[in-house]
């Protein structure tokens, strides 16, 4: 299963198909496909005059995302909640779920500080117990965590499923059973790995799933979404009310008959108004996962990935941060080449947009990247 890389790159990334800048820099910021530019100056001109922009246009605009979501990573649209970025999610998580002072929520050490800072505020706020744990490359595995759950006050243990800086993945599945066994909330950011590698939350036991759009989904900023497990939604009331939560909301003739009875899908925790535009842009993006495949752009990132990783294993003078083993890792490559910063600067020089993070080039590549592409970066880290 495959795709035509030339084709994609010249109708949808053109300036990568002219040489204008080699792009592995996916784990910050992904780029718009042309589709995408498209529709965002189409509503850009129809909100010119919002008499263009119906209701209708604007609620199914929400709903296929919803749809479109839902089929990417293996859930039912009842299960997703449209949001802005990755934060919302986890802070959803942290504030809305019913944890109580003196309760233990565990993370790995090293996280991203967005699946950091809102459990030290409810740490501070209700006298939770938050605990950061010192994990062999940053990454809890499942006899750890089967050790920490022996303590019963652990009531939530939140992971990246990608690391954002050695690109380390932990296993969802393993933790995901051991949290669900024992009554554990288990969430999940899964900013970095969602796009390079598949995921059916079907059958992977996650209660949250927090996800921005706008890096490997090479949607607008301000996209994104968050899962919600179906068992879950109807135990969790939102923590941020927003006015089209309540169940006969859609009803805009009757606002003022107030009743706070929550939706029975996870829209009950969407925070209106959404960016209409922005959702619109990341349903052609989409569209176009889809219409490529998941499957095949995850085996192409991984293939780009893996050429970074045996050019790194075979040299001398470079080390590789990320694990070397393909099931424990996704799309992000890190290397530590003798002067990172000497080699973060001919990269920049000669227009290859990557990422120096924690002392080591980090590499992103996606779906219309090359293996020239690699092999010319990978020439400017050590300056050959």
């Amino acid at each position: 299963m495959s795709y035509d890389v030339d084709a994609l790159r010249r109708e949808e990334f053109p300036w990568a198909a002219a040489g204008e800048t080699i792009y592995l820099n996916n784990a910050s910021t992904g780029p718009l496909p042309q589709r995408t530019v498209r529709v965002l100056d189409e509503w850009s001109r129809l909100r010119a005059n919002p008499d263009r922009v119906p209701q209708d246009l604007q609620f199914g605009t929400l709903a296929r995302a919803r749809e479109q979501l839902a089929r990417l990573v293996g859930a039912d649209a009842s299960e997703i909640a449209l949001a802005t970025n990755t934060s919302y999610g986890l802070n959803l998580a942290a504030f809305a779920l019913p944890l109580r002072a003196g309760d233990v929520v565990l993370t790995p050490d090293s996280e991203f500080p967005a699946n950091v800072y809102p459990w030290m505020a409810l740490a501070q706020r209700r006298g939770i117990e938050y605990r950061r744990l010192k994990c062999h490359e940053g990454v809890l595995d499942a006899d750890r965590l089967a050790h920490e759950l022996e303590d019963e006050r652990v009531r939530l243990v939140s992971v990246s499923w990608v690391q954002f800086a050695s690109g380390a993945r932990v296993d969802l599945a393993a933790l995901g059973a051991l949290c669900r066994a024992r009554g554990v909330y288990f969430v999940v950011d899964a900013i970095q790995g969602v796009g390079p590698l598949t995921l059916d939350l079907s059958t992977t036991p996650v209660d949250i799933l927090a996800c921005g759009a706008q890096k490997w989904l090479l949607s607008p900023w301000g996209s994104g979404f968050v899962y919600v497990r179906r068992a879950l939604i109807e135990e969790v009331e939102p923590y941020d009310v927003s006015w089209l939560a309540v169940r006969g909301a859609d009803d805009f003739t009757r606002l003022t008959d107030y009743d706070l009875t929550w939706r029975a899908d996870a829209r009950r925790f969407e925070f209106i108004t959404l960016p209409y535009q922005d959702m619109a842009g990341l349903n052609a993006s989409l569209e176009l996962l889809h219409a490529l495949g998941p499957a095949a752009i995850s085996a192409h990132v991984l293939a780009l990935a893996d050429a970074i990783v045996d050019w790194a294993s075979a040299r001398g003078d470079v080390a590789l941060v990320t694990p070397a083993h393909p099931t424990r890792r996704g799309g992000i490559v890190s290397v530590r080449p003798s002067d990172a910063r000497a080699a973060s600067a001919r990269l920049a020089a000669a227009n290859v947009a990557h990422s120096l993070r924690e002392g080591a080039i980090r590499l992103s590549p996606h779906l219309y990247n090359t293996r020239e592409e690699i092999e010319r970066a990978l020439a400017l880290v050590v300056g050959d």
